[in-house]
């Protein structure tokens, strides 16, 4: 709804469609309608056939509803991800209900209706489409349609706008007499194609999956074009009262805020942060209305269950860009907006309502700059902001063409602490041990960089992989975007051994993560030569990657940490030759013997702020390895006057297991280092080497 209008594209295929079943064509119309976030936002809205399947008892057919199940996404959704019910039963249920006190105890019927035995648990959204008498049914979270439904005079801008053609429900909670209310007004309004629900949505419905579709287009495309004729030339919320700042001025001060957010708000539990600054947020944040229409909180439901009812605004002025002020101001922020959500909670709370949750700001907006949005994870943090992105749009809409209004604060409390909300969060999976934590790996791109990092992120990280090698970290950051997801990695190209660049480096992990926690110092090179023959270029390329590389890493790293306040946790990757001297590799052996101590120095300025230093001393790790690869090989297979072939079996044979060495084994011991296993342990080597007396640390 902001820029130039671009309408919904009717992207179904015929010949495709053609050779779907009822389900296979739901599942169709589902994906395409959550693939854009105009039309619904993740996890929000639903849709839902009733299909005539084969009772498995009886062989007969009976009529099943297939609806979205609790919790699912209607862009990302599979055929298991829909709730099946007997629609037979499902009517039944309305001999029992009691009323709108009933509600929660309608939810637990919902089981007894399952169809099939299907496992997915169906939403509290149900019955309002069990009830709408039609095969198909939309119900969609468009901006440009909630514009309407959150403006004070929603009903008559749907009658001026859609006619008799879409209908409107004044708001109520979602439950099953929403879905009576719904299946009262397709019986008295029966050539109706819709409804809008005050603060809340759109339902569409139809009797053919492809009617369904283009029907609920065609009707968002109506909002969309008749916003865009109403907001020509107006000027939008009260028009600009500061400028943005160029883009790399944003990032810069989005890197340096966030991790101070981060770390006054993620004691208790580890908080990632996401950043935007699209022109729609950069509109909002800069105008005169942002105070005002930022106080009065979401409408729609999905939005503040993500959000909050309402952001925290940063007091920062573009034009005169003092970010120091801004930090030595955020105590006093936080403490006045964790007071008034308490002043929220206490005035709205039941007799039995859960207790109070994390009380912290979720989204927050900067003047000039844009919004920050902080969960327990990086993809609730970036759909967070998503979400309010969708509340900007609405408040763009209404306040350009009626008067905006936000949900009453008693009914968003009922919606974010309705006791089957909380029975939800209380259902979710335990964290993973490194839940909320972020790694910085350098070498991420190599054999031990990238065993490390899929380890990390196997337990919950986020991880930012760090190499020298634009082409080797491009192909590992897709390989674990494809296998983890986008959120959890980022990729950067660093010279460890250029100061600037290890800064800029981390810079870019606080704008895309809110911080860095974990250090994984990886970044390697090797080289062999006799004494005499050790060239002077030689001895400072091992010194200023493997030593002062190290440095300028862990020196950026204890300044974030500091600025967290958080603790950290330096994990370096030495090498056996650290302890243990070989002969030909005089740089290499020197290089590795002062990251040891480096490490050691590191611990005992660390420990006070709970910054914990180890390190772990791999040995021949061949596979996988860049610094394997060529001269090195060839140089250590010429000093122990074997076969290049032969290396991998000479040091399997030389160890005292009789092992090989591979990457996983030096992540296993990363991993527990950089977690809460070894968390009274600093200053410690671990070696994996298979056992080699000359390495012993005692």
């Amino acid at each position: 709804m902001s820029g130039k209008t671009r309408l919904l594209e009717n992207r179904w295929d015929d010949a495709y469609a053609a050779k779907l079943d009822e389900p296979g064509k739901l599942l169709y119309r589902s994906n395409l309608l959550g693939a854009d976030k105009r039309i619904t936002n993740y996890g929000g809205g639903n849709t839902s056939a009733k299909v005539m399947e084969t009772d498995p008892l009886t062989g007969q057919k009976v009529q099943v509803l297939w609806v979205k199940g609790s919790g699912g996404d209607v862009g990302t959704i599979k055929l298991d991800g829909f709730a099946t019910l007997y629609q037979e039963k499902l009517e039944a249920l309305k001999g029992i209900y009691q009323g709108v006190h009933d509600e929660d105890r309608m939810v637990g019927f919902l089981p007894h209706c399952t169809f099939n035995l299907n496992p997915r648990a169906a939403s509290i959204d149900t019955p309002l489409h069990g009830f709408v008498p039609f095969t198909h049914v939309d119900h969609m979270h468009p901006d440009a349609i909630i514009a309407i439904a959150a403006s004070k005079n929603s009903k008559e801008l749907t009658q001026k706008i859609f006619g008799a053609d879409i209908g409107w429900l004044p708001w109520r909670r979602p439950g099953f007499q929403l879905g009576l209310d719904l299946e009262a007004f397709v019986k008295t309004n029966p050539n109706a194609k819709g409804v809008v629900l005050e603060s809340h949505g759109l339902f569409t419905w139809a009797n053919d999956a492809k009617e369904c579709y283009e029907l609920t287009l065609e009707i968002i495309n109506k909002a969309i074009e008749w916003f865009a004729a109403q907001t020509e030339g107006k000027v939008i919320f009260g028009g600009a009262v500061t400028t943005s700042l160029p883009a790399n001025q944003r990032r810069a001060i989005a890197a340096k805020l966030m991790p101070e957010i981060r770390g006054r708000i993620g004691k208790a539990e580890r908080k990632l942060g996401d950043f935007d600054d699209q022109d729609a947020v950069l509109e909002f944040v800069n105008s005169n209305n942002l105070k005002p229409l930022g106080a009065l909180g979401t409408s729609c439901p999905d939005h503040f269950l993500r959000t909050k009812i309402r952001p925290l605004i940063l007091n920062f002025d573009p034009a005169k860009p003092d970010v120091d002020t801004v930090i030595a101001g955020l105590d006093k922020a936080l403490e006045d907006y964790r007071a008034d959500y308490t002043r929220y909670y206490e005035a709205c709370k039941h007799d039995n309502s859960p207790r109070i949750r994390d009380p912290n700001p979720v989204i927050f907006l900067v003047p000039g700059v844009g919004m920050l949005s902080f969960a327990k994870d990086k993809a609730t943090a970036r759909i967070a902001g998503e979400f309010y992105v969708n509340a900007i749009n609405v408040m763009r809409g209404a306040s350009t063409v009626s008067e905006y209004q936000g949900l009453p604060e008693q009914e968003a409390f009922d919606i974010e602490y309705w006791l089957l909300e909380e029975a939800k969060l209380q259902r979710m999976p335990k964290p993973k041990s490194l839940a909320g934590r972020v790694a910085f790996v350098t070498g991420g791109a190599g054999g031990i960089g990238r065993a490390t990092a899929e380890r990390l992120m196997a337990e919950g990280a986020c991880v930012v992989l760090a190499d020298i090698d634009a082409e080797a970290l491009g192909t590992a950051k897709a390989d674990f975007a494809k296998r983890y997801s986008h959120d959890a990695v980022r990729s950067v190209q660093l010279d460890v051994t250029k100061e600037d660049a290890v800064a800029a480096a981390f810079s870019e992990a606080c704008v895309e993560f809110g911080g860095v926690d974990i250090l994984v110092s990886n970044a390697g090179i090797a080289s062999s030569a006799p004494v005499e023959e050790t060239t002077l270029a030689m001895w400072d390329k091992n010194i200023s990657i493997l030593t002062t590389g190290y440095f300028l890493v862990s020196r950026e790293a204890f300044r974030l940490f500091r600025r967290q306040n958080l603790g950290g946790n330096v994990v370096f990757v030495a090498s056996k030759n650290g302890l243990a001297s070989s002969p030909n590799a005089s740089a290499y052996c020197t290089a590795k013997a002062a990251e040891i101590h480096l490490a050691r120095c590191l611990a005992l300025e660390g420990a006070e702020a709970g910054i914990r230093v180890n390190t772990v001393n791999p040995d021949a790790v061949l596979r996988g390895s860049k610094i394997w690869n060529g001269e090195w090989r060839e140089q250590r297979a010429a000093s122990s006057k074997i076969e290049v072939t032969d290396l991998e079996e000479h040091y399997r044979k030389r160890s005292m297991l009789k092992l090989n060495v591979f990457p996983e084994d030096i992540a296993e011991a990363i991993y527990f280092l950089a977690s809460d296993l070894s968390a009274k342990s600093t200053g410690n080597i671990i070696n994996v080497d298979a056992g080699n007396a000359q390495s012993f640390t005692r």
